[in-house]
């Protein structure tokens, strides 16, 4: 029997279903975070301009629908070559499922043309701090044993949540880091457990090797929250 394969336009509406999916529920994670009693404690943020409150909950959303496309085009995902390539159609949907989200909400066009050039600096910024970021957590690494390929595996799979954490604190601070170890950690906190999550469903089973990392992760993550 002949497989009768779905057709182009059914592909992009299941791709567009799945990305405001996801794009929401970056939204939604982002508020609770932005709600917890704790965070805003740690922000200050009663103390703060409602305009200021505003800038801080649109750079923890944008920190999620980032993480999201620094999974999606992650190279150590462990998919199929066919599913890595859906994924990548996928990624470049995220922003876009985002617009149409605010547009539903009444947001206007000019604060949407915002929303965009925000995403896509954030995402331009965190691509390329991963760079700087792999190479300090190799540094840290070796610095105690000799890498391995155990320890490389570890590195890499933390690299898009340890990028987002570090370059999200930095701008919900506005670059004021120091003694603010705290909030760091609650933004690590909420964060790893989205990509987690995320990371579980895209390769269907459990990340045993995080499991493992979890020590290091928080080691790597305080030495680079530092710098």
């Amino acid at each position: 029997m002949k497989t009768r394969l779905p057709d182009p336009e059914s592909i992009d509406q299941t791709a567009k279903a799945t990305a405001a999916g996801l794009s929401q529920s970056a939204a939604a994670v982002a508020y609770e975070l932005f709600r917890d009693r704790k965070f805003r404690r740690m922000a200050g943020l009663e103390q703060l301009s409602q305009t200021e409150q505003d800038r801080i909950f649109n750079e923890l959303v944008v920190g999620f629908l980032v993480l999201i496309m620094l999974l999606l085009e992650a190279p150590d995902l462990r998919v199929s070559s066919e599913r890595r390539s859906s994924l990548a159609d996928l990624n470049k949907q995220i922003a876009e499922a985002h617009m149409e989200h605010l547009k539903t909400l009444g947001v206007q066009s000019d604060h949407l043309s915002d929303w965009a050039k925000l995403i896509s600096m954030r995402y331009e910024e965190y691509a390329r701090d991963k760079h700087e970021v792999r190479g300090a957590a190799m540094r840290i690494e070796s610095a105690k044993k000799s890498l391995d390929l155990d320890g490389l595996s570890r590195i890499q799979l933390l690299l898009p949540v340890q990028t987002v954490a570090i370059g999200c604190h930095h701008h919900v601070c506005r670059g004021h880091t120091d003694g603010q170890d705290e909030l760091f950690n609650r933004i690590l906190k909420s964060l790893t457990k989205f990509y987690v999550e995320l990371r579980m469903r895209l390769e269907g089973g459990k990340i045993t090797a995080f499991t493992r990392a979890r020590v290091a992760l928080k080691r790597m993550l305080h030495r680079l929250g530092g710098k």
